[in-house]
């Protein structure tokens, strides 16, 4: 039994150490989600720009045709 407690009380320990450390560092994993959403928002707003040029050759392609 006392085995098994003092797995609890490492696993405790650890998870404070981890809660100490993002207490510390918040800054770090701010900076980190912010970068996050940044890349989302560009990967969005590229996606945006290629399905426009994919519909601007497409209005390209049928007026070459119509003439």
């Amino acid at each position: 039994m006392e085995f098994v407690w003092s797995v609890v009380t490492f696993i405790g320990q650890a998870i404070e150490a981890v809660f100490g450390y993002v207490e510390h560092h918040h800054w770090v994993f701010a900076f980190l989600a912010g970068g996050y959403v940044f890349y989302l928002h560009d990967r969005s707003v590229h996606a945006r720009f290629d399905a426009l040029d994919k519909r601007l050759d497409e209005i390209r392609k049928r007026l070459a045709i119509e003439y």
